[in-house]
């Protein structure tokens, strides 16, 4: 079957999650059959750094916040999902990347259906890979990343300086007041450096990345639409993984991450989210600059996005770009909402 053709058929078995979707592409649909999260995880690394086949999907997610040395900023993203569509069927990988300029957003998607070498995780050396799309390396601690497409690329070097952080209670992350979850960690640690491969040519940038790692079964109620997540790096040394769930009962929750990587978990209610501005992107109208205020930890800062046009024109196409946070903290970060009809 030729690249094309898998393409389409691909497309296909995803297209019924696009038309009848419970929750944002479909994670709000019942998980029957497959393995469910639970409290009190014990996690086993490195083999949680690898798939988990058992629940429905599953995904490895990084963003990195990139200067050149004029000072300009930059944004890429590289993600690998892996889906199952029943607990009997073939597990279905996609991958996506993106990069931003302050003038420009590019992004590109493939996919692969499992068992045929084209796409997967190994754990150890790791590699996490779609063609030739790769985050690897000799362990998750130290990789390099690569993605390319015609418009655009990189080739980026990680290393973590710092711990993985579990989220929510040790890594159960409950995302409905009803108690839809997943297991979910990250890595918000790297130092980054490497190439950009943009039109005018390769340019040279360092910067910081984050990681994050996450699998379950149901993560949202068939009523949940979208959400609007933020992961953020402060100049203080403080890192914040933040999130508001839209649709039906509305849902927060809160990392406040120590400069050691110590977690405190901030509950359901203590994040308050305000759109400041609006911007029309692929004919929609989507916040790009918000007020972030977490009062229990003295945070009140505006969050902008460096490019508004950072549109993922993906199978399930969302906003995601690097952003600017300035008030009473200043830093960088990451920005994804979707949902945005």
């Amino acid at each position: 079957m030729n690249v094309k053709a898998l393409t389409l058929v691909l497309a296909l078995l995803f297209a019924p999650l696009a038309v009848l979707a419970q929750g944002f592409a479909g994670l709000g649909q019942g998980g029957e059959g497959f393995a469910l999260p639970q409290p009190d995880p014990q996690f086993d690394f490195p083999a949680d750094h690898g798939a988990h086949p058992d629940y429905r999907i599953e995904w490895w997610y990084l963003t990195a916040t990139l200067q050149d040395d004029a000072g300009t900023r930059y944004g890429i993203q590289w993600t690998l999902f892996r889906s199952a569509l029943t607990p009997t069927g073939p597990q279905i990988w996609m991958a996506h990347m993106g990069v931003t300029t302050p003038d420009a957003h590019y992004s590109g998607e493939k996919l692969a259906r499992g068992g045929l070498g084209q796409a997967g995780v190994q754990v150890a050396p790791f590699s996490a890979w779609l063609d030739d799309w790769q985050l690897a390396g000799d362990d998750l601690a130290n990789v390099r990343l690569t993605a390319s497409t015609d418009e655009a690329g990189y080739d980026l070097t990680l290393s973590a300086e710092g711990p993985l952080v579990f989220h929510g209670q040790g890594g159960y992350s409950v995302k409905s007041a009803s108690g839809q979850a997943s297991y979910y960690y990250s890595q918000p640690f790297y130092e980054v450096s490497g190439t950009l491969d943009l039109p005018g040519g390769e340019v040279a940038v360092t910067g910081r990345a984050w990681l994050d790692r996450e699998w379950s079964s149901q993560p949202l109620e068939d009523d949940q639409e979208g959400w609007d997540w933020f992961s953020l790096h402060l100049d203080d040394g403080h890192r914040v993984m933040a999130f508001q769930l839209r649709g039906g009962e509305p849902y927060t929750y809160v990392s406040w991450i120590l400069p050691d990587g110590e977690v405190e978990p901030l509950p359901n209610g203590a994040l308050r989210l305000t759109p400041l501005v609006q911007s029309e992107v692929a004919g929609r109208v989507v916040p790009t600059e918000w007020r972030l205020q977490i009062p229990a930890r003295s945070v009140d800062i505006e969050v902008r996005a460096v490019n508004p046009d950072s549109w993922q024109a993906t199978l399930f196409p969302y906003w995601e770009g690097p952003v600017i946070a300035t008030g009473s903290h200043g830093g960088d970060g990451y920005l994804e909402m979707t949902g945005y009809e």
